[in-house]
C-alpha cells in the first residue's frame, strides 16, 4: 500500500447470492487504486456463496459468514471490522463502474474530502446498462439536498470513517438514507467527483419492500426537515415522478 493515499475500506454485504457475487468481487479487486481494504460480510449463506468467497480469500482483508439481524446489521459489522480511512459499501450484485473509478474519485479533490460522491448507472442481472438513475446527483451536495428524495445513491458515496455512524436498526429498509443524512450533516468538504461511481442492480433491497421503504423515508424526512416541509416536498416528489414516467411513456411510444 502507498502511504501517500488514504485506505478505502470497501465493504460488501451478501446473503445467498452465488449468481452475482463474483462479478461484484472482480469489480473491486481489479481496481487500479492501491490502498483497498476489502471486507465481505456474509449472513450465513446456504448456497454456493461461501465457495465463491473462499475462491478469492487471498484478495480479501477480512470476511465472515454468520447469521445477522438483516442487511444493516451486516453493514454495521463491516464498519466494526474496517480499519481504513474511508468506507464504501458495494453490496453483492452492485459494481464499481470502471477499473480506475476509485483512483479518479480520490484524486477529484485537491484537499482530502469528508465525502466523495457521484452518479449511478442502473444495470440488470447480466450487468447490462438499463439507464442512469432517475435522480441526477446535484452539483453541490448537502444534507438539505435530500428534501426532494435520495439525490445520491448509497452505492455512490464514499465517506470518511470518522464521520460514519452505525446504521440505525429500527429502520428495516431505509437506514441508508438516515445514515447518509447523519454523515452529510457532519461533513465540511463534499466532493462531486463528476464520475459514475457505481452500477446498481435494478430491484435492489428497498425496491422489494416499497411500502415499508416509503413509510420509513417519510418519517426520516420529518425528523430532519419537519412535518410541513416533508409533506410539501412529497407533493413535489410525486409531481416529478409522474412527469418522469409520462416522459418515458411518450418517448418509448
Amino acid at each position: 500500500m502507498s502511504s501517500d493515499l488514504p485506505v478505502i475500506s470497501v465493504i460488501t454485504v451478501v446473503y445467498n447470492n452465488e449468481l452475482l457475487l463474483e462479478r461484484t468481487i472482480t469489480s473491486i479487486i481489479n481496481q487500479t487504486y492501491p490502498n483497498i481494504e476489502f471486507i465481505i460480510i456474509d449472513g450465513g449463506s446456504t448456497d454456493g456463496t461461501i465457495d465463491i468467497i473462499k475462491k478469492y480469500e487471498a484478495q480479501l482483508t477480512y470476511w465472515v459468514s454468520e447469521p445477522d439481524k438483516g442487511i444493516y446489521d451486516a453493514m454495521n459489522k463491516g464498519i466494526i471490522a474496517s480499519t481504513g480511512d474511508y468506507l464504501w459499501f458495494i453490496n453483492s450484485g452492485d459494481l464499481i463502474s470502471e477499473t480506475n473509478t476509485l483512483a479518479k474519485a480520490i484524486s477529484s479533490c485537491e484537499t482530502p474530502a469528508d465525502v466523495y460522491y457521484g452518479e449511478t448507472e442502473i444495470i440488470d442481472e447480466r450487468g447490462n446498462k438499463l439507464n442512469m438513475r432517475r435522480h441526477k446527483a446535484p452539483e453541490v451536495l448537502t444534507w438539505k439536498s435530500f428534501k426532494t428524495g435520495m439525490m445520491v445513491s448509497h452505492q455512490s458515496i464514499i465517506v470518511k470513517k470518522d464521520l460514519a455512524p452505525f446504521y440505525d436498526l429500527k429502520y428495516k429498509v431505509s437506514a441508508d438514507i438516515d445514515w447518509c443524512l447523519k454523515v452529510l450533516k457532519k461533513s465540511k468538504i463534499i466532493s462531486n467527483t463528476h464520475l459514475i461511481l457505481s452500477k446498481f442492480l435494478k430491484q435492489g433491497f428497498s425496491k422489494k419492500f416499497q411500502k415499508t421503504s416509503l413509510k420509513e423515508r417519510f418519517w426520516i424526512m420529518v425528523k430532519n426537515y419537519g412535518f410541513l416541509t416533508t409533506v410539501f416536498y412529497h407533493f413535489v416528489i410525486a409531481a416529478r415522478l409522474v412527469l418522469y414516467y409520462l416522459f418515458n411513456i411518450f418517448r418509448n411510444s
